[in-house]
């Protein structure tokens, strides 16, 4: 059985979470494994149930459907303390974590790590990146400089000893003669990592080996990315972007799994554009629009809690991201939001110094300076939140769905109507 990629077509927060948890339990077919290939408690995913609202930021969305084993993968970095308190949160709401799955491979973020990366960003001031302080590009760039410490560490204190002092050689040179903070001792660090080895041992195990056996027996694998494609370290706003590969090449890599494994990847897109943190925006809103699209749509960092910067649909950012991803079909997300709107304008080009630009500009500076050029669409006022079919939407939102599928280069598989799981026009199966 084939393995489905789920990434994020903008830069994040596209609702990912949602369509990960129709795969893993809302669909006729679902998913038997729900894997997260990349990220770290920097993202975040809603998922609405009825009238409960979950918050997940390391665990798998799949955490949530009964029978669905959750993995978090290779390429995932690891706060252990923010995992078992998450674990523990959902746990004393009555769901079962027990199936979680951890790689042994995964990276671990420790304290240190977030030191360096609030002080860091601090320094750089106006030049910030607008990282979420939570130490993940620090680790990220330990375990490139092989440095890192791992999940198995934990469980030879010999060996985590030996790589803590070999990465604290490093940092403490940092935080003292350059951010004139105390040094980290080898010792405060194992002893407050050592305690969780036990706590965390049940759910660690070699999770490539027992993906590729999953798909060998027909099991179906869902990888869910975290971030978006305009965040890729290699493909997205550079450097106003995250420490890893949320693209579809980065679910392999991240999970262990071989691409020729995977036959479907769905780009999870918005109906118009948001984005947290620094960095170029073409069609950001600072206007009474902007605030319509934030209030409306709830736009709040999950994890951060900052406000989301907002705007209208980009079409192409949707074409790159088919493009650079290999997008078989979209999930459009929160239609519902734009009930209300007399006009619904969609950015179809730049305007880069008198040239237009109807696909990605290769140039950073290009794409900082670029002007969006809109053409409008009419909106509705009818409730949407109860449609089911396509032909139950108005005429004006079929016309606007049927555009942005033209202008993004890949079918739409299914529609928001609403947060909640049954708000769904499904046109095309999520599962096959």
């Amino acid at each position: 059985m084939p393995a489905i990629v789920l990434v994020g077509a903008q830069w994040g927060d596209e609702g990912k979470g949602k369509a990960t948890d129709l795969l893993g339990g809302a669909g006729k077919d679902p998913v038997d494994y729900v894997v997260r290939y990349q990220g770290g408690n920097n993202a975040g995913h809603t998922v609405v149930i009825g009238d409960q609202h979950y918050a997940l930021h390391l665990l798998p969305s799949g955490i949530l459907t009964p029978g669905c084993i959750p993995v978090i993968g290779n390429g995932v970095v690891i706060d252990p303390t923010a995992l078992l308190s998450e674990i523990a949160g959902l746990n004393e709401r009555g769901v079962d974590t027990s199936k979680l799955l951890i790689s042994n491979n995964a990276h671990l973020i420790t304290p240190y790590h977030t030191t360096l990366d609030k002080t860091r960003e601090r320094f750089l001031g106006r030049n910030k990146i607008g990282t979420t302080g939570r130490g993940i590009g620090p680790t990220y760039a330990d375990k490139v400089n092989r440095i890192g410490v791992r999940v198995q560490d934990l469980f030879d204190e010999k060996i985590l000893r030996q790589k803590l002092e070999g990465a604290l050689e490093d940092k403490n040179h940092l935080l003292v003669k350059i951010y004139n903070r105390r040094a980290i001792t080898v010792d405060e660090i194992a002893e407050g990592l050592m305690p969780l080895a036990e706590t965390l041992r049940p759910y660690v195990t070699d999770t490539s080996l027992v993906l590729n056996q999953a798909l060998d027996a027909g099991k179906l694998v869902c990888l869910e990315g975290s971030q978006g494609t305009l965040l890729d370290v290699d493909h997205g706003t550079y450097p106003f972007v995250t420490s890893s590969n949320p693209t579809a090449g980065g679910a392999c890599s991240g999970s262990g799994i071989g691409p020729t494994r995977i036959d479907r990847v769905c780009g999870i897109l918005k109906a118009y554009t948001t984005r947290v943190g620094s960095g170029p925006f073409p069609t950001e809103l600072m206007d009474e629009f902007g605030e319509f699209l934030r209030k409306v749509g709830h736009e709040r960092g999950v994890t951060t809690g900052r406000d989301r910067r907002c705007g209208w649909f980009d079409a192409v950012i949707s074409r790159y991201a088919t493009r650079v991803n290999g997008l078989t079909d979209f999930f459009l997300t929160k239609l519902d939001v734009l009930t209300g709107l007399e006009q619904i304008p969609v950015c179809v080009a730049y305007d880069v110094d008198g040239v237009r630009m109807t696909e990605m500009p290769a140039s950073q500076s290009d794409f900082f300076h670029a002007v969006p050029v809109y053409e409008n669409f009419p909106g509705w006022t009818e409730d949407i939140t109860g449609a089911r079919a396509v032909s139950e939407l108005p005429k004006t939102a079929q016309s606007y769905v049927q555009a942005l599928e033209e202008m993004s280069g890949a079918p739409i598989s299914a529609i928001g109507v609403g947060p909640g799981r049954d708000q769904t026009i499904e046109i095309r199966s999520l599962v096959r």
